[in-house]
């Protein structure tokens, strides 16, 4: 039988755990500004369970809702807001085995073969890209703006943009773009030592 491990840790740096704080009770008071913003902020890391388990992109979109339907459903009973991103891998990890047996109703779990059962596993490894991924957001949310969005545009847009293209957009000149992307990288880099990655 397979086994998940109970609430991965995934660390909150406390400026980002407070500002969780702030968002659940602004949520809880019905502010939906509050509710977007907290959804924005986890949208990666809720995205990226499924992801690594090779869901197709329409599966990974209803594991993504099922588990906002849950966040939504128990945001007033959570204790350990420090916790929320823990809490939220974990029900990403039981959606996607629920989702797994969904789809194989008429086979048991226990008796699924070998290689289906390792697949869905909850590897350290799998865990750990979660952690590391997670890590990347949080520290994009500390950089300047310009350098967050300078490092989108070039690592995180599919198709990468061209120089050209960023240079237009963030109004540089294109000859500039190695030399500040290369201080951003820096400076994100940076913010991941002091966030112990």
């Amino acid at each position: 039988m397979v086994k998940i491990v109970k609430q991965p840790i995934i660390r909150t740096p406390p400026e980002i755990a407070a500002d969780d704080e702030r968002l659940v009770r602004q949520c809880l008071d019905g502010d939906q500004d509050a509710w977007n913003k907290l959804v924005d902020r986890y949208k990666g890391l809720i995205y990226s369970v499924p992801v690594k388990y090779r869901f197709s992109p329409e599966d990974t979109a209803d594991i993504f809702q099922s588990v906002c339907v849950e966040l939504f459903t128990h945001l007033s009973a959570l204790k350990k807001i420090q916790s929320l991103r823990s809490w939220l891998v974990t029900v990403a990890l039981h959606k996607c085995l629920h989702w797994q047996k969904q789809r194989r109703r008429q086979i048991e779990f226990d008796t699924l073969d070998t290689f289906t059962a390792k697949a869905m596993a909850v590897a350290p490894d799998v865990l750990s890209e979660v952690r590391r991924e997670q890590a990347v957001r949080d520290a994009m949310e500390r950089l300047p703006p310009r350098c967050a969005e300078l490092i989108r545009m070039l690592f995180f847009e599919q198709p990468p943009l061209p120089y050209d293209e960023v240079a237009k957009r963030l109004g540089l000149a294109v000859g500039s773009i190695g030399f500040i992307r290369s201080r951003c990288l820096r400076k994100l880099e940076t913010i991941l030592r002091e966030l112990d990655l």
